[in-house]
């Protein structure tokens, strides 16, 4: 016999959870949105991970939700709580992109992810914390301040998706939408003890563009891996708006049911050039170790790479210059003086250099598929280092050695430039704050790295 789900824990349930418990009927969707606001309410006070709470929205998308299931006729999300980063346009809700500047009080249309979501018979819980235009790893801005890590108050929450990191790992609702230009899904999730799936780039639509259109990517945060895929599969997908989008047929969840094949497994501490700190390295490690037991074979086979920073410094500087040139005299006060610095940079930049970097792409892309040549997945750490101070651009230093506004995020950046599908995985702590694992695919392969994200998380 089923056991209730009691009214006083459903902020606790992921995504699959809930929608078990809507239709045995144990649990309705309005219930858990009321009990999930409650929890925003309680606990944001001291996260700041939300922007905007839609609290009506958020009800009136659960009693839709609540008709639909009644009817047999919801969607895969039906009556199921996410967010979406205050970067995303919404009809009629603001989008403040973290700026002073870019802000839109009132956008007209949705963007193809909020449409999506909410397609998919999902409630809207609002707009997450992000740094202006998503430019550093901490979210940090000069509209809502910093976003706080739910283990450690006064530690980042990692940026620029750090609300929705931060939320997920709050229990303020089970599905989070992030983007990732440079780690800005894996850089939060990893510090805040999450999962975070950057997917195959062009597998998820942008539109607007990114200012690094390039770099960009859309993907869940979540709680758990069958909520990631669950997700994915509900945004995934052509859109005519976004040129770089391929025509796959979402089917993420189901293909978590497949058992693995014995699998090749590649793990680099250091992918050759990274700085990291010793423990954390030893503690990813560890946990890409757990892959021998489940049966797979796990090497490390020496990866030598070049840093390929040079190539996303350029690409960054040089888009977010493009997007403030013409007025960057009449709106610098109002920036971010850290943007500030990046814009000035990228200014600086010539034509040769910015082609430069996009064919340096192109090789380091090769680079990365002849270091894992013969192997399925690739494994390192996700980040450096664990969470630094709430606010700051960066961390000071990493194993001792100064860094720069996203030269420290070593292990991200990477995948960024090869658009090759990457996870990470909560895998342990140092000094009480979270580790990731970062599980890397060949591209379009985002099932396979779904399925052992989530054989890894069984057996934790």
């Amino acid at each position: 016999m089923p056991v209730t789900v009691p009214r006083s824990v459903p902020h606790e349930l992921s995504a699959t959870e809930l929608a078990a418990a809507y239709r045995r009927g144990e649990l309705s969707p309005v219930d858990a949105t009321e009990a999930i606001l409650a929890r925003i309410e309680a606990v944001d006070g001291s996260v700041n991970a939300f922007v905007t709470v839609t609290a009506e929205r958020a009800l009136a998308d659960a009693r839709a939700a609540e008709l639909s299931i009644r009817s047999r006729q919801g969607g895969p999300l039906a009556g199921i709580p996410y967010t979406l980063k205050d970067m995303v346009l919404t009809k009629g809700i603001p989008t403040g992109r973290g700026s002073l500047v870019w802000n839109d009080p009132s956008p007209a249309a949705d963007a193809p992810v909020a449409e999506r979501l909410a397609a998919a018979g999902g409630v809207l819980l609002g707009k997450t914390t992000t740094p202006e235009l998503g430019w550093k790893g901490d979210s940090g801005n000069r509209r809502n301040g910093p976003c706080h890590n739910p283990r450690q108050h006064g530690r980042t929450a990692g940026g620029s998706s750090g609300g929705a990191a931060a939320a997920a790992a709050s229990l303020m609702g089970p599905l989070h939408q992030g983007s990732d230009g440079a780690g800005s899904i894996r850089i939060p999730a990893g510090f805040c003890g999450v999962v975070g799936l950057k997917p195959t780039f062009g597998l998820t639509p942008q539109y607007p563009p990114s200012a690094v259109e390039p770099l960009s990517h859309i993907g869940p945060i979540t709680r758990t891996v069958a909520d990631a895929a669950l997700m994915l599969d509900a945004m995934a997908g052509i859109d005519e708006r976004d040129r770089a989008t391929v025509p796959l047929e979402p089917a993420y969840a189901a293909a978590l049911e497949q058992p693995l094949p014995p699998l090749r497994i590649a793990f680099s501490r250091d992918l050759g050039y990274g700085l990291v700190d010793p423990a954390v390295a030893d503690t990813a490690a560890s946990a890409a170790s757990v892959f021998r037991d489940l049966g797979h074979t796990v090497d490390e086979p020496g990866i030598d790479l070049d840093d390929p920073f040079w190539i996303v410094d350029a690409i960054w500087s040089t888009g977010m210059a493009a997007l403030h040139r013409d007025r960057f005299a009449d709106v610098r006060d109002r920036l971010d003086p850290g943007l500030v610095r990046v814009i000035e940079a990228g200014l600086r930049v010539d034509g040769p250099t910015l082609a430069a970097a996009i064919q340096g792409r192109l090789r380091f892309c090769d680079a990365v598929r002849e270091a894992m040549a013969g192997y399925d997945l690739l494994m390192t750490p996700t980040l450096p280092c664990t969470a630094f101070a709430a606010g700051d651009d960066q961390p000071r230093t990493i194993a001792g050695t100064p860094v720069s506004y996203l030269g420290w995020t070593v292990f991200t950046y990477p995948f960024n430039i090869t658009g090759q599908p990457a996870i990470t995985m909560p895998c342990g702590e140092v000094g009480g704050l979270p580790v990731g694992l970062q599980i890397v695919g060949r591209r379009f392969e985002d099932a396979l790295v779904l399925r052992a994200a989530m054989a890894f998380e069984a057996s934790s």
